[in-house]
């Protein structure tokens, strides 16, 4: 006799009610600057500073910020919110864009700037133990002399801790992965204040749950991650990176899908179109042709980048691109890809005093002209200016709307083209976000990605090691 399945909200524990007390918020304030004194603050300009600042979501500041210095501390500061049913929001470098950081109830949040210590680094393992806090530029300032680089680079300098919680990714992925593949365990405190371990530095294992994969991309919202195990790789012999001209969109998305299909290991490979190529202008004062360019990277031997980078030259000559130039001096390098990574703050430069309503989305490559070609069109019919610019060996694009939030037609206009944007990459079987991470702003379309099954499902394990909901609540699941 086969028994029937069981529901799977049928153990989900209740859920508090939000926002708590201000009983209870002055109770933790009080517990918290006993136990931390001026590492306890709650002037308006720091929490607001804790708050969303990056684009056009309201700012919703924490009613505390708390910088701990340790795990302990974290599990300290965690158990005495737990206990008063207080929200906690853990906080990196405030560089994400989905209003991560938010605190639409009020609480505590737990800036983890101050956890800077590099544990350990296991050059013949090719891996290390780092701090929440730490930066990726600083490990890679403290990497560099031993011959090795932590290679995940989403362009901000953003924490090692707030990376992993919204599974970044960015320019390297393309060859390198993301945040996922390159975190091999990590410590957390959950939200009764326990402290568990996730894995070991192994480099595989089969033993128990993948609980490291269930915390990178939680956003918060089941832990709060004080400890990271990274792979490493070792500093390439030789990097040649260059520019490549495009007469449409198409032609460089085509040229970006052969390289990867031809197996060329390029390591970054990103789109810019002609309007964010007018903007790096202005702003990196680089004197690029303004028209859709590719702009590559190529790791290895001297010998192997230098036919890695003709073949290049020779799939883009096949669509129409070129000339391909290329170079293999660090100073050329190093201020091209600057320019790619002040792309958000190029953006602005198309139009000063407006906001920008940065987005991304990601779709197999094999669609990746069609959706791009797409967004174009429907930028231009929108009436917005928008640059786009996009990780394309992986599929994954991001558009920058500019607006006056002032202007309810703009903001309406824009809504519905971002709205319009995610519909079109869940078409063509894509994701509402590739890099980015749900925060606020995506939450209402991850039923029709992941279905409602799914959904249901994160909720159970969001109740089960959550049952208050105190971990950044508000993000990525209604409850």
């Amino acid at each position: 006799m086969s028994l029937p399945a069981p529901a799977l909200h049928a153990t989900s524990s209740p859920v508090a009610t939000l926002p708590p007390s201000p009983e209870a918020i002055a109770a933790v304030t009080r517990a918290l600057a006993a136990s931390f004194g001026n590492r306890l603050v709650t002037s308006l300009a720091v929490r607001q500073q804790h708050g969303h600042t990056l684009t056009w979501i309201t700012n919703q500041p924490p009613d505390a910020v708390v910088f701990p210095q340790s795990t302990e501390e974290v599990a300290e500061i965690v158990k005495l919110c737990a206990s008063h049913g207080v929200p906690v929001i853990a906080f990196g470098t405030g560089t994400s864009l989905e209003g991560h950081v938010n605190a639409p109830y009020g609480g505590v949040s737990v800036d983890l700037s101050q956890m800077k210590r590099i544990i350990a680094v296991h050059g013949e393992d090719l891996d290390c133990v780092v701090e929440a806090g730490v930066t990726r530029k600083e490990l890679n300032e403290h990497l560099r002399d031993q011959g090795l680089f932590f290679p995940i680079d989403p362009g901000a300098d953003a924490s090692i801790g707030g990376m992993a919680a919204t599974r970044a990714s960015g320019t390297n992925a393309v060859r390198y992965g993301t945040m996922k593949d390159n975190v091999l365990a990590l410590t957390a405190v959950l939200a009764d204040g326990s402290i568990v371990k996730t894995s070991s530095r192994a480099r595989k294992t089969s033993a128990g749950y993948d609980l490291t994969r269930l915390l990178v991309g939680s956003e918060g919202t089941l832990g709060i991650i004080t400890e990271v195990t990274l792979k490493l790789h070792g500093i390439p012999e030789a990097v040649s990176a260059g520019v490549c001209p495009f007469p449409s969109i198409k032609a460089a998305c085509d040229t970006a899908i052969m390289t990867i299909q031809t197996g060329l290991p390029v390591a970054r490979i990103e789109l810019l179109d002609d309007i964010m190529i007018r903007g790096v202008n202005l702003h990196s004062k680089l004197g690029l042709p303004e028209t859709t360019m590719l702009f590559v990277e190529f790791h290895g031997t001297e010998a192997w980048v230098k036919e890695q980078a003709e073949r290049f030259g020779e799939i883009a000559a096949e669509h129409g691109g070129g000339p391909f130039d290329w170079a293999t001096k660090a100073e050329d390098r190093t201020r091209l890809w600057q320019a790619r990574h002040d792309g958000y703050w190029a953006g602005r430069a198309l139009r000063p005093g407006a906001d920008t309503l940065a987005t991304d989305v990601c779709v197999p490559i094999s669609r990746l002209a069609e959706c791009v070609e797409e967004t174009k069109r429907d930028i231009e019919a929108s009436g917005l200016i928008a640059p786009i610019a996009g990780h394309v060996g992986d599929g994954n694009f991001h558009t920058q709307p500019l607006v006056d939030l002032a202007d309810e037609d703009e903001m309406e206009r824009c809504r519905g083209f971002i709205d319009r944007l995610v519909k079109r990459a869940l078409a063509m079987d894509g994701t509402c976000t590739g890099e980015h991470g749900v925060g606020q702003k995506k939450m209402k379309y991850l039923e029709a990605e992941h279905g409602a099954p799914a959904l249901e499902m994160m909720r159970v394990i969001k109740r089960s090691l959550d049952p208050q909901n105190i971990l950044n609540p508000g993000k990525i699941l209604v409850l």
